[in-house]
């Protein structure tokens, strides 16, 4: 069988290359990063929201808690599963319907005050995680060679440009509108995202037909849920809790029959033969290690910065003000992913991941050193951007090249999975150090800066962490850059590459 490395099937690539001109083909690129765009800014768009709506939709802070929960679930859900039926059954369907899914979500939002739907809403917007890998897919079958990395550096920013752009956005909406106003507002634009990309976006023409393994969907879907939810409930239910105990329980036991049903089914889910090679395991584990690095940053800025001034380190920012403190990170982002790409095609993809948990880790001992002025907070947390974007930009060039095309979707789908656990258990062990670091504050527990400190601490750590783990990495045999293998893409003969395949 052929290495995975010329699984390309580069005849389809050049037939689309050829036939696509004009405006549609300028605007691929734009109209899947707006659609990555939009997915970030739907995951923060209800954070301005979660204190007050408790009291706009009479129930409890538990229960509102659930509209955050919700999307966090369906989104890690539903990511491998749409990637592997993106290539079954075609990527651009499949992304049309995670579109479509989105931008219903966000209307049903906008229609209801009940939080039963309200939470049963903001699930269906989950499914633009998937957003993310069946784009980096469509980009790596339709686009020329030399186009592809800066593409997919491009899309794989998307992810830190909405979510520094979502949250102040947010913010304003609610502060000056009606907060159902937040919801039309993002559901007008992923109707406009929706016919974008229905009229820009050709399908690709590389599929993997077969059965689809609703069996192994299940499973996975099961498994994920328990250990997701066990995560981001741990700290309100009790990590040592019956329902939390009997989650993880559940998670262990269902992943091993999952994984034991997936290596005997024909055509699985999840190809664990494939994913368990070093060249594609690794880049998953440093997904992880990197997406826990990376949510640190957004998740305690924000919180520092609002604490009172009377806390003695904070700044008593309103919420707009925060958000704006994380606008030059997503910015920093847009304008680091074509340097990423460049660098990665002149030293290789491995290269630019360690460079970026490197420079993750730097931005973090910045944060320890001083987060008492605000131009000093603002200045670490963009370091830490900008390592998140070579780190982001590396990840999905390193699994193209490892695995053949017909499962780049499903392969990119669980890469992106691993950064969001990677997230989720951020979220529950920033929240574990900040509510064992408290102080009163006029009545009020509050952290105190120490916590804050050993929370970016930890973070800088995992970055370290990521950086052996990206080390670990084999080396390609193009190395030390990737220009040879997107040179040669365009040479490879199409019936070679579907036998392979």
């Amino acid at each position: 069988m052929p290495d995975p490395l010329s699984a390309e099937p580069a005849a389809a690539v050049a037939s689309a290359s050829a036939s696509r001109h004009g405006l549609r083909a300028r605007l691929t690129v734009p109209v899947l990063a707006f659609g990555g765009i939009l997915m970030a800014v739907m995951q923060t768009a209800v954070v301005p929201l979660l204190p007050d709506l408790p009291r706009l939709t009479g129930s409890s802070a538990g229960a509102v808690s659930w509209t955050v929960t919700a999307t966090l679930l369906s989104g890690a859900v539903l990511t491998p599963v749409l990637g592997r039926a993106g290539d079954m059954y075609g990527k651009k369907r499949v992304l049309l319907l995670a579109l479509c899914l989105m931008t219903t979500g966000s209307v049903l939002c906008a229609l209801t005050s009940d939080i039963r739907v309200l939470i049963a809403a903001r699930a269906l917007q989950g499914a633009a995680a998937a957003l993310i890998p069946l784009s980096i897919s469509i980009l790596r079958d339709v686009l020329p060679p030399e186009r592809t990395a800066s593409a997919v550096a491009l899309m794989s920013s998307t992810v830190g440009i909405g979510a520094a752009l979502g949250l102040p956005l947010a913010a304003l909406i609610v502060q000056y509108a009606d907060w159902h106003a937040m919801f039309w507002v993002s559901g007008a634009l992923g109707a406009a995202g929706l016919a974008l990309a229905w009229w820009a976006v050709d399908e690709s023409a590389v599929r993997q037909p077969g059965r689809f393994d609703t069996l192994g969907a299940l499973g996975l879907s099961t498994a994920l849920v328990c250990l997701l939810l066990a995560v981001s409930q741990g700290g309100e239910w009790g990590w040592t809790s019956a329902p939390v105990l009997a989650l993880f329980s559940g998670f262990a036991f269902v992943l091993a029959l999952w994984w034991w049903q997936q290596l005997r089914v024909e055509r699985p889910l999840v190809d664990l033969r494939l994913a368990s090679r070093p060249r594609v395991a690794l880049p998953h584990l440093t997904a992880f290690l990197v997406g826990f690095a990376f949510y640190g940053n957004s998740l305690v800025t924000a919180q520092l910065v609002q604490a009172p001034a009377d806390t003695g380190y904070g700044l008593g920012l309103s919420i707009v003000g925060a958000g704006l403190c994380l606008l030059p990170s997503g910015v920093i982002m847009l304008l680091l992913s074509p340097v990423s790409a460049r660098i990665s095609t002149a030293r290789g993809p491995r290269v630019t991941l360690v460079l970026g948990a490197l420079v993750i880790a730097f931005g973090y001992g910045i944060r320890i050193l001083d987060s008492h002025h605000l131009w000093v907070i603002i200045l670490g947390g963009a370091i830490v951007s900008a390592g998140t974007a070579l780190a982001y930009s590396a990840l999905p060039t390193l699994i193209l090249a490892a695995v053949p095309a017909g499962q780049t979707g499903s392969a990119s789908g669980v890469n992106v999975l691993m950064r969001t656990i990677g997230q989720a258990v951020c979220s529950a062990a920033v929240a574990a150090v900040l509510v064992h670091h408290t102080r009163p504050v006029h009545g009020a527990p509050l952290p105190t800066l120490d916590g804050y400190l050993l929370a970016f601490a930890m973070a800088g750590a995992v970055a370290l962490a990521g950086c052996a783990m990206a080390l670990a990495i084999p080396k390609d045999r193009d190395s030390p850059g990737v220009g040879r293998w997107y040179r040669r893409r365009a040479g490879r003969d199409a019936d070679r590459v579907l036998e392979g395949a």
